[in-house]
């Protein structure tokens, strides 16, 4: 029988999953208590709640004060707070913009930019959108990564100026080869200042830097709007428009609600669900562009609310959400780095997307070699009975008296790890198994030893299901 409180509990994990990493079930409960607009506008607000604290890490990591020059730490960096971060969306739209505005150490091969420029999206996620995109034009790692260091006002690069409406607002067929190179104008003189090389040196910061002796002044025609425009006109004119709004909005709607075609089909494949776009694109023009508020009618929308497990976790979501079952990293360890080479054999690494179009997504994040990955890394992670997460899954299954029938282990787990919606054969598939052995005994200490091996099994069975791949 389904309860009022386990449609809210299901409604909050599933407003968790899309808005943060997921949870263990004390966490989720800790959230259902409340009203579900409460916990949305806490999501919206990341400044009520402390960040993570990285003064610990640096007793692992010394990397982390010192010289930055390592990839993989910092990425070990960024799943402790995704797992331990009391500011979810603050984290999870730090990845949103990251496969948004994809920009990647490869090219540059200088670590410092990308962390600076990861922590750019963070303090601008929520932001007015113009306040993002300008603190995008000015990051040290995009100029380098799409060569407007190379712009010049004297001979323009169209480069940036061509991806900053491509890619980052507004979408093919929206603009003219006029429009870019007026933008590209815009954007002449935007640069850095060529930081100090980093080895035998230490880190030196990059820092932005505009040339106005290498800026082009001249008139310019952008968008049907006429003057001596630079990039924050340029940004300006981009936010105000119809196309942004719902280019924008249908990015979020593939990343929070449910999976899309690729970007390069959104010139002529339709939204999935227009009236969803129609509603952001509202939300957008009401507020002029404020994502806050566009991000507050997404998760207080009915249709995201019924969108559940229509989303294929990213390597990153996945690893995240796996990591927070089984609630490892709590505390610091020696071996966050590794959890690089982890999502990478999944078919994604954080700060060096494969191109500037970033990640495909939905099924493209699954073929037969990084299913395996994801399946074994799953079962390898949740295979332990002294895992905090998975001791505490044991214990309440063990609370519900001595003996535990199949059906309801089964039924205890999907609800644990989710709760998780399965497809009626799986379900059969599960109890089907649980039933060789019959049903668990917790009388002694023995049985109890036993039932507990069982209830690995059976959680490993379950994270190893078609539909744990889904948020």
């Amino acid at each position: 029988m389904t309860t009022a409180a386990s449609i809210d509990l299901s409604l909050m994990a599933h407003l968790l999953r899309r808005a943060g990493f997921g949870s263990d079930r004390a966490e989720l409960e800790r959230y259902a208590a409340r009203k579900y607009e409460d916990v949305v506008d806490d999501l919206l607000n990341p400044e009520k709640f402390a960040e993570p604290e990285d003064e610990i890490l640096t007793r692992y990591y010394p990397h982390l004060q010192a010289n930055k020059d390592n990839p993989a730490i910092w990425n070990g960096r960024w799943f402790y707070r995704m797992i331990n971060t009391d500011r979810p969306l603050e984290e999870k739209m730090t990845l949103f913009w990251h496969s948004v505005f994809a920009t990647g150490w490869t090219k540059s091969e200088h670590t410092p930019t990308m962390v600076d420029h990861i922590q750019m999206l963070r303090t601008n996620g929520m932001a007015n959108f113009r306040t993002l995109l300008l603190g995008i034009s000015r990051d040290p790692a995009m100029i380098f990564w799409l060569d407007n260091n190379e712009n010049h006002g004297s001979a323009i690069n169209e480069n940036y100026g061509r991806e900053i409406l491509e890619l980052f607002s507004m979408g093919i067929g929206n603009y003219t080869e006029d429009d870019i190179k007026s933008a590209a104008r815009a954007f002449t003189g935007w640069t850095y200042e060529t930081p100090v090389a980093l080895y035998p040196f230490g880190h030196f910061d990059v820092n932005y830097r505009f040339r106005a002796d290498d800026h082009d002044d001249g008139e310019k025609t952008f968008l049907g709007h006429t003057g001596n425009l630079d990039g924050s006109d340029i940004i300006d004119i981009i936010a105000k428009q119809e196309a942004t709004a719902r280019f924008i909005g249908r990015h979020l709607y593939n990343f929070f609600v449910a999976d899309e075609a690729q970007v390069p089909a959104w010139s002529i494949e339709p939204p999935a669900d227009p009236g969803a776009i129609d509603e952001l694109a509202k939300a957008w023009k009401d507020s002029d562009a404020d994502i806050k508020v566009v991000l507050r009618t997404l998760f207080n929308s009915e249709w995201f609310k019924t969108a559940r497990f229509k989303h294929v976790k990213s390597p990153t979501e996945f690893v995240a959400g796996v990591l927070k079952l089984s609630g490892e990293y709590g505390e610091p360890a020696p071996d966050l780095h590794k959890l690089e080479e982890t999502i990478v054999a999944m078919g994604q690494k954080l700060m060096d997307p494969p191109s500037v179009e970033g990640w495909h997504t939905g099924k493209e994040w699954i073929d037969g070699g990084t299913l395996t990955e994801r399946v074994n890394y799953a079962i390898d992670t949740l295979n332990n009975p002294s895992k905090p997460g998975v001791k505490a899954i044991i214990d309440r299954i063990r609370a519900g008296g001595n003996l535990t029938s199949p059906e309801q282990l089964v039924g205890q787990i999907l609800d644990l790890v989710g709760p998780l919606e399965v497809e009626a054969g799986t379900r059969e598939t599960l109890v089907a198994h649980a039933k060789t052995e019959g049903a668990l005994d917790w009388s002694s200490d023995r049985a109890t030893e036993k039932s507990s091996t069982r209830v690995v099994q059976m959680l490993t069975l379950v994270v190893s299901a078609r539909e744990f791949q889904f948020a």
